[in-house]
């Protein structure tokens, strides 16, 4: 798990900042505009997920071991390293991603809504208001860009979990041809809002994940004499 969030949250926020700083650039002024923040989080979420997939799919090993051990199996996976050996063995390089188009999407969707909405709203609030660059703004945005997060991510993880436990044969799903077919029949059958489903533990989950990071990531700029974010 551990290696799964540094791969991945360090990947996104390098991208971010490269994305924000040299290729679609900030005013002059130090804004960010709302749409370049919004393709930004977006393109930087889905490259921080893709390249930290082969962590989680070993996260999700490691995870499944402990119901192997209620079950009474045999382990299966020794520790993070030979799960990889074990991966590599099974399908080499490829293998190490597999499962990786749903989570990419996920982790895109819900980055838009983090990264976009805390850039926006933490200088939103010092431009507007007289709050300084602190604890408390801090914590006002981050506490927006959980709600977005959520807000974003829930139908991405409705569609993955629905796909994830469809019936499947030969490798192939019965209900569902992918992503999309799975949005579109989810409407049709149940209604748009179908697609928030589990949204109040979703966001019970993410605000909490979102203030800690946010405000850590703030203070370790502070203390490592980096501009504020």
């Amino acid at each position: 798990m551990f290696l799964f969030l540094a791969a991945y949250s360090g990947c996104r926020m390098s991208f971010y900042e490269l994305l924000r700083e040299k290729v679609f650039k900030k005013n002059r002024d130090g804004t960010y505009p709302l749409w370049k923040a919004s393709v930004s989080g977006f393109l930087a979420g889905a490259m921080g997920q893709f390249v930290a997939s082969p962590t989680d799919l070993v996260k999700v090993r490691m995870q499944m071991e402990g119901r192997r051990r209620l079950e009474g199996k045999p382990p299966r996976v020794k520790n993070t390293a030979h799960a990889f050996r074990q991966i590599l063995a099974e399908a080499g390089i490829p293998g190490l991603w597999k499962g990786w188009v749903p989570n990419v999407q996920r982790a895109a969707l819900v980055n838009l809504g983090d990264l976009a909405t805390y850039d926006t709203v933490k200088h939103l609030l010092l431009k507007n208001t007289n709050l300084r660059d602190n604890y408390v703004t801090h914590s006002l945005a981050s506490g927006c860009s959980g709600l977005v997060a959520a807000l974003m991510g829930t139908p991405a993880d409705v569609v993955k979990t629905r796909i994830m436990n469809q019936p499947t044969k030969d490798g192939k799903g019965l209900l569902y041809k992918g992503s999309i077919d799975c949005l579109v029949k989810t409407v049709r059958k149940e209604g748009f809002l179908a697609l928030y489903k589990g949204l109040i533990p979703i966001w019970t989950r993410m605000a909490p994940w979102s203030m800690v990071f946010w405000l850590s990531y703030e203070e370790v700029r502070k203390l490592t004499a980096t501009s504020s974010f």
